[in-house]
């Protein structure tokens, strides 16, 4: 197995409108888009699409939208040996999505709790990497546990700073965080400044910025990469396919600059299209557009 990821899963609503909704206004999408979303989920598929073997484990229930999600992941052919079910309802998450490819998510969870970590079999799989995001701290601690005794590189996609990402940013190889995260973490209101502050805490860090590119620390070194120029036109589950593409190109062995074209081409794609998972490209893509690129023109300042 190429992947594991471990963390949040839900059934998204993407709804593409014109504009915010004002109170007491009604306003017609344009579009809507209707799969499985959440960003372990997310990243699990994108390992796939990008010709990897990838599984998930995180939690579905036993209702209409849980089994939407286990339908979709057979068809993507992902792993779902270690996914947990329960009666408690599956997260929905409703997305608007603007002209421009911004987005704002409503997160629905209800009484869904998070997994105790009790029961899980974490030798049922042997991954070459794993990926966690967060928001399944104690399932996740226990598989950390496996990947320190087993030397299996792990990822933490840091989407924002909590519970979750706290305790375990410390803990893994990789973390790939946003710019959220940073700025949450430092309470500071600059990305340079709380690059800098974050990235002497964590052996491995990429700070990733959207169309301002990513900022990187590997093994003592620092640098910066540009982003691709893409016009976009939606954002949702960019970094979701930046964290699966990074931790498939980990499992691959790709060398450090080569890992983040990967990554960044995967994501930029993914803006290019509608939709989360719907957006993902497919190896084939990706292999076409790194071809045309001069990845020299888009590392810079490294020292």
């Amino acid at each position: 197995m190429d992947v594991l990821t471990v963390g949040h899963s839900c059934y998204d609503l993407s709804f593409y409108v014109e504009k915010d909704p004002k109170s007491d206004e009604k306003i017609f999408a344009t579009d809507l888009i209707i799969c499985g979303g959440g960003p372990g989920a997310n990243a699990a598929v994108a390992v796939r699409r990008l010709g990897g073997t990838s599984a998930f484990c995180g939690y579905v229930g036993r209702d209409d939208f849980g089994e939407k999600i286990l339908e979709e992941f057979k068809r993507e052919g992902v792993d779902t040996s270690l996914v947990q079910r329960g009666n408690a309802p599956t997260p929905v998450a409703c997305c608007f999505v603007k002209p421009d490819g911004q987005r704002a998510v409503i997160n629905y969870k209800k009484s869904t709790p998070q997994l105790s970590g009790e029961g899980i079999n974490t030798t049922l799989i042997k991954p070459k990497v794993i990926l966690f995001d967060g928001h399944e701290l104690a399932a996740s601690q226990e598989f950390l546990k496996l990947a320190k005794k087993e030397k299996i590189p792990t990822v933490l996609d840091a989407g924002s700073f909590h519970e979750g990402t706290r305790v375990l940013a410390p803990e893994v190889d990789y973390v790939v965080a946003s710019e959220k995260f940073v700025l949450q973490k430092t309470s500071s209101n600059n990305s340079q400044t709380a690059f800098e502050q974050v990235s002497k805490e964590y052996k491995n860090f990429v700070l990733t910025l959207g169309e301002k590119g990513l900022m990187w620390k590997y093994q003592g070194q620092e640098g910066k990469m540009k982003s691709l120029p893409i016009t976009a036109v939606d954002t949702n589950g960019a970094g979701d396919a930046f964290h699966g593409a990074f931790s498939l190109g980990l499992a691959r062995g790709l060398d450090w600059k080569e890992l983040l074209l990967f990554s960044t081409v995967t994501a930029a794609l993914s803006c290019t299209r509608k939709g989360a998972r719907t957006s993902f490209p497919t190896k084939e893509e990706v292999e076409s557009k790194l071809k045309k690129i001069r990845a020299s023109a888009l590392f810079y300042e490294n020292h």
